[in-house]
């Protein structure tokens, strides 16, 4: 039997299923970057890597796991054991044509990333890609493996953890014994309908958790303006990036050495990692929206995902995230008095965020009926927001995955970067990733194409607010003879 007890999905995780549509695909992804094992064995083959997922299938609920619906649609999904795993296909298998350059595989990756992922099966899909010979920072012989996990069924931190459990710590891991997969029998009907009326039930004791959270939330905030602890809201204004987006995608990413950025933050003060590349972000965005003839004289408003799992809930699937709302001074030129306001919004934010209480939003997501839920309200909602003229709250979306300080190894292969890319929808056409990933960190975009045609010129825009940071800061780095 599987480990896993039987689990439903929350309000959270069922609202990426239920605002999903052709155009708005909801799955993360997650391009993997890995430089040729050095191993007597020879180069890594593809069915080394289907061979690690058939033994590993098991170590992450959403490898393994299917969408089971409730008869009439009274409450969300349950998750069920698949009970076979057609590992071939989840796992599949292409090349660039030559000559396999960064610009090449950014295009494959954003073509996949506009495709929605087929429900009837488990809620993955894994492109091992091949053919990136032409790619400076990387050796010949290198290839990528490009993930695609649905946001119902993980968040970036579980997203990690999956990706975790298909990795060894070292090039030649212990040898274990194969994991068999004992998938759990399927419950009937009866069983999930039965579930879902107890749950319902549970609605009062629902409802009145959600007003002991609510309840206190005024005196937190007018105690936080009384101490000066919280800023008064921005005013909202709508960029090109918000607005109905279409089918079609446009990715790109950059990669940054790890301990630089950790020295520019050393030399900027009391700031953090996440303000220094909110800070760049919010240079990139100033530098794109100028060259378009567009540059803000307002701060543009950014929504951060912030993760609030304990270390008892790590191993958990699904959505265990909050959002604060940040101004990012897009509209200061100086890149250093750009990153002390946006360290003084961070404060305010969070003071927010705390006030408004962490799992709030998850709590009043679970009020929504799941019949309600089912008519893709958000997307009426900007719909109707559009018609009115009215502006956007957030103008774009930037979160900040940690990943794996220790090296990682897929069969042998080094991990030598990773860069993700999360799902945008109408009114919030732009998604800024940041992830760490040994001794590398990356920004990664995934935006739609008609607002962000150039993606090439967003990831030129990203490097020069970079080094403008980093020179204002720690100076430029010396050229190496």
């Amino acid at each position: 039997m599987s480990a896993h007890p039987l689990q439903q999905l929350t309000g959270m995780d069922a609202l990426f299923l239920t605002q999903e549509a052709a155009d708005t695909p909801m799955h993360i992804g997650l391009l993997m970057l890995y430089q040729p094992r050095e191993s007597p064995r020879g180069p890594v083959r593809f069915k080394d890597i289907l061979g690690t997922f058939r033994q590993r299938a098991h170590a992450a609920p959403v490898f393994h796991q299917t969408l089971g619906k409730v008869p009439l649609g009274i409450d969300h999904p349950f998750w069920l054991d698949a009970q076979q795993l057609d590992i071939e296909f989840h796992v599949r298998h292409i090349a660039l044509p030559r000559p396999g350059d960064w610009r090449q595989l950014c295009i494959q990756v954003a073509r996949l990333q506009a495709r929605m992922l087929d429900r009837t099966r488990p809620l993955w899909e894994a492109y091992v890609i091949e053919g990136l010979d032409n790619i400076d920072f990387l050796p010949a012989g290198s290839f990528a493996v490009f993930f695609k996990m649905h946001h119902a069924a993980v968040d970036g931190a579980s997203a990690m953890a999956a990706i975790h459990a298909l990795h060894d710590r070292r090039p030649r891991p212990v040898k274990e014994a194969a994991a068999v997969y004992r998938p759990r029998p399927l419950p009937g009907p009866l069983n999930l309908f039965g579930r879902a009326y107890v749950n319902r039930l549970r609605s009062p004791g629902r409802w009145l958790r959600a007003v002991q959270d609510i309840l206190p939330i005024a005196g937190r905030l007018r105690s936080g303006f009384r101490e000066h602890r919280l800023r008064s809201p921005h005013s909202r204004h709508s960029t090109r990036f918000n607005g109905p987006i279409s089918p079609h995608r446009a990715v790109e990413a950059r990669f940054f050495e790890l301990d630089e950025v950790r020295a520019i933050k050393a030399s900027a003060g009391d700031v953090t990692i996440n303000d220094v590349m909110v800070t760049v972000v919010a240079g990139a965005l100033r530098k794109y929206l100028e060259a378009r003839g567009e540059l803000p004289d307002f701060s543009p408003m950014a929504m951060i995902p912030v993760s609030f799992r304990s270390d008892e809930e790590r191993e958990a699937g699904g959505n265990l995230v909050t959002a604060m709302s940040l101004a990012i001074h897009s509209e200061i030129e100086d890149p250093l008095q750009r990153l002390q306001r946006v360290h003084q919004e961070s404060l305010s934010s969070k003071g927010y965020t705390a006030a408004i209480g962490p799992r709030t939003p998850l709590d009043l997501a679970q009020l929504i009926p799941p019949q309600i839920a089912s008519l893709a309200m958000l997307r009426a909602g900007t719909g109707l927001m559009f018609s009115s003229g009215a502006s956007a709250p957030v103008n774009t979306v930037i979160t900040n995955v940690a990943g794996s300080r220790d090296p990682l190894y897929l069969c042998g292969a080094p991990l030598v970067g990773c860069a993700g890319f999360g799902p945008i929808m109408d009114s919030v056409g732009l998604f800024h990733a940041v992830m760490s990933c040994g001794d590398k960190i990356s920004i990664a975009i995934n935006a739609c194409r008609n607002m962000l045609p150039d993606p090439g010129f967003y990831a030129e825009c990203l490097q020069l607010s970079y080094d403008e940071l980093r020179d204002a800061t720690i100076g430029r780095p010396r050229r190496r003879r």
